[in-house]
């Protein structure tokens, strides 16, 4: 009974070994053909222009996004560098000793003017300069650099350039591969026909943060190199300071012979001189002055400093939103035209 119970099964036993068989056979081709891509269509001419349009507002608003960001920055920079001026800067300017120094500089400046009267005037400036740079700008910049807020506000600019890019994908529903051809062609960073002095769209959003793209760095330089950073300059409002410092000493001098004992005393030792200098400028600053000394030189910084924090808040080609301004005139002048004329407003400019 056994045996032939094994007899009758041993045909569906062979019957289902084949069917695995033939069945393990085919999967292969099955999954070969699940994982082939599907070709996406091409997004129409109709859909970029509505996409490009909407980057060009978005760009006009990061624009404007970026302004607001760059301005209270920078009065914050302003803020500190009056706070700094007044309790490190006009106390060690308006001083006794410093006063004696100071004095003792025009004098020796004088001397050797060879009949040039700004001479000791643009001396002095240098040396304020570096004392202004050493007391007030050095610890700011620690704090918050008027260059630093250049790449900051191009970095914000950017970032919301790619938030509205990542809107526009799911909108519209756009394969990344078109969309990334799409955004190379537009070309975000034009400065000469090296790879690393251009940049498309495309790498612009895509590297984060937009300082390591080789382009950047050429871009800061080019800004950096305007008359609103001139390394050369001093600092706003000291050559005024050192002018009118100037004139009051040589006057002073010229008044008490001060100039006559610092040239008899050419030619000996440091220590004399400086005790001739000393002796002849010790009446230069009183307590009752210093007061109106103090108040002249913030007036003079001040005034000054204005004017030129104006000049690198709105310079369009070399104050601390010209990186943005040079990023939304190229993108926006490559998106204008992709729309229709009746849509176009007037250029962009800032």
């Amino acid at each position: 009974m056994c045996s032939l119970a094994l007899r009758c099964c041993r045909p569906r036993s062979w019957l289902f070994s084949l069917g695995l068989a033939v069945l393990v056979l085919l999967l292969p081709g099955c999954a070969s053909r699940v994982a082939e891509p599907v070709a996406q269509a091409p997004v129409s001419p109709a859909v970029w222009r509505q996409v490009d349009g909407e980057l060009l507002n978005a760009s006009r608003s990061a624009t404007q996004q970026a302004e607001v960001y760059a301005q209270g920055s920078m009065e914050h920079w302003r803020t500190r560098i009056y706070q700094q001026t007044d309790e490190h800067f006009i106390p060690w300017f308006s001083g006794y000793w410093t006063q004696e120094w100071l004095a003792l500089k025009v004098g020796w400046y004088s001397l050797n003017d060879r009949g040039d009267d700004a001479q000791a005037s643009r001396r002095l400036a240098g040396y304020l300069q570096e004392q202004y740079q050493q007391r007030v700008l050095a610890p700011v910049a620690l704090e918050i650099d008027a260059d630093g807020i250049t790449g900051e506000a191009m970095e914000f600019y950017v970032q919301l350039l790619r938030q509205q890019v990542q809107l526009s994908t799911a909108r519209h529903q756009l394969p990344v591969p078109q969309l990334d051809q799409h955004l190379a062609r537009i070309i975000a960073i034009d400065l000469g026909p090296q790879a690393g002095q251009r940049a498309s769209l495309q790498q612009l959003l895509q590297v984060e943060p937009v300082a390591r793209l080789p382009a950047y760095a050429p871009l800061l330089q080019q800004i950096h190199a305007g008359p609103a950073t001139d390394q050369g300059e001093a600092a706003p409002g000291v050559s005024q300071v050192a002018q009118v410092t100037s004139e009051k000493l040589q006057a002073q001098f010229a008044s008490r012979g001060v100039v006559g004992a610092v040239a008899a005393a050419v030619g000996r030792v440091a220590g004399a001189l400086i005790s001739v200098g000393v002796a002849g400028v010790r009446a230069l600053v009183q307590n009752n002055e210093r007061e109106d000394l103090q108040a002249q030189t913030r007036r003079d910084l001040g005034v000054a400093f204005d004017q030129a924090w104006l000049k690198q808040l709105h310079d369009p080609e070399h104050g601390v939103m010209a990186g943005v301004y040079y990023l939304a005139r190229q993108i926006e002048a490559q998106l204008q035209a992709s729309q229709p004329l009746v849509e176009q407003g007037p250029g962009w400019s800032p």
